[in-house]
């Protein structure tokens, strides 16, 4: 029992740590979402080459999702007419570049992991893009896109289909600051929540139990931490295979990669694992039925070269710099609640979330809720078509 009440006294000390950062994150991304529309970005994304893909990355990062619902949000794009290597690029961008991201890894982990993400994240993608235009042949590309056309569910899918933009004309600032922007807001505030709450929640309590239960020195022996050249080789290539058996994507796997990082996990390892959660087999599953098996193992082969990659340049990179911190600085919160900034700021931002869920409420947002895993080509552009008829 002890040992049970000290994996969720860690759980919870990393919860309480991290919640205005999420808070912030997505409302930020719910900012943007609410008067970009997703029409736009097809019309964005429709070759490979490095501008769109740049492009691409830079309407991923705005538009933050959960793993789930970036991978849907890819294929709903494929099927719509974006370039498959723009829309892998989005994909990619929405889950690893986004801010709420970046502000936790600062706050659990160091300044020097979030500009190893930006760094990295652009660097897996242009990887990813040379290994699709050597290897990606044009009978696999319509073998992917007829199975994508048959429209197979996956999951998220209400979710992605949804447009949530403001309807109305006008200035960024007009939008958002009207009766409109403020619902449209609220509704991707607390969509992208719900989509991520469940992986958010695995991955705080195995983070907990994996610090509470595992020893530091079975992680040092795995990640051959005595031997500083064989753990840069090693890490990058063992964090994606950690990510894949693990289960938890998106968010969720911060507070594990903290975990892996005080346990021995190489600076490039860790970057390569948070990388990975695209490639968690429930995703790979999904990726089977969006666009068949060989397009798959095609995704998991260049996913998994272009992480790795992108672990050794950043390990390369900031190594060099002298920017890698020292993993025995490393901390684990457990330390709870106290009266310090990080409270206040909780509480501020807990209001904020407060009054953006009663407005989703009081405007439609239980239906949306019911729809988010419905149908991929109808589901949720209905369900918020009718809660804005509500709302008006």
């Amino acid at each position: 029992m002890n040992a049970v009440l000290h994996a969720l006294k860690i759980t919870g000390s990393m919860t309480w740590e991290i919640t205005w950062a999420l808070i912030l994150g997505f409302a930020l991304s719910a900012v943007v979402q609410a008067v970009v529309r997703k029409a736009t970005v097809v019309g964005l994304l429709g070759d490979a080459r490095p501008r769109t893909l740049a492009v691409a990355a830079g309407l991923g990062a705005a538009s933050s999702s959960c793993s789930y619902a970036a991978v849907a949000l890819a294929r709903s794009l494929f099927r719509r007419g974006a370039d498959f290597t723009a829309a892998m690029a989005f994909e990619i961008a929405s889950t690893n570049l986004v801010v709420e991201l970046g502000v936790i890894l600062a706050l659990l982990m160091g300044w020097q992991f979030t500009a190893a993400e930006f760094v990295g994240g652009p660097v897996m993608i242009v990887l990813l893009a040379v290994l699709f235009r050597l290897f990606l042949r044009d009978a696999l590309l319509r073998e992917a896109r007829a199975q994508a056309d048959e429209g197979r569910a996956g999951s998220m899918e209400g979710h992605a289909a949804m447009d949530m933009s403001v309807r109305t004309e006008g200035s960024f600032a007009r939008r958002l600051l009207s009766g409109e922007g403020w619902t449209a807001t609220s509704h991707v505030f607390v969509m992208e929540w719900a989509a991520i709450l469940r992986d958010l929640v695995l991955g705080l309590l195995i983070a907990g139990a994996v610090a509470a239960w595992v020893p530091d020195t079975f992680w040092q022996t795995f990640f051959f931490e005595g031997h500083p050249l064989a753990a840069k080789i090693w890490g990058p290539l063992i964090g994606p295979l950690v990510a894949i058996a693990s289960f938890v994507c998106s968010i969720g796997n911060v507070p594990l990669a903290v975990v892996l990082w005080k346990g021995g996990i190489s600076f490039g390892g860790v970057v390569a694992f948070i990388f990975a959660d695209l490639l968690i087999l429930p995703i790979l599953n999904i990726y089977r039925k969006y666009y068949g098996a060989r397009t798959t193992l095609f995704l998991l082969g260049t996913f998994y070269a272009s992480m790795v990659v992108a672990g050794y340049v950043v390990e390369l990179l900031f190594g060099g710099l002298g920017l890698i911190p020292d993993p025995a600085d490393a901390t684990i919160p457990m330390e709870g609640v106290s009266w310090n900034y990080t409270t206040y700021l909780n509480i501020v931002f807990l209001l904020l979330a407060a009054a953006l869920v009663v407005r989703f409420f009081r405007t439609g947002g239980r239906g949306m809720l019911r729809m988010m895993g419905g149908s991929p080509d109808t589901g949720g552009g209905e369900g918020h078509r009718h809660a804005q008829a509500e709302q008006g």
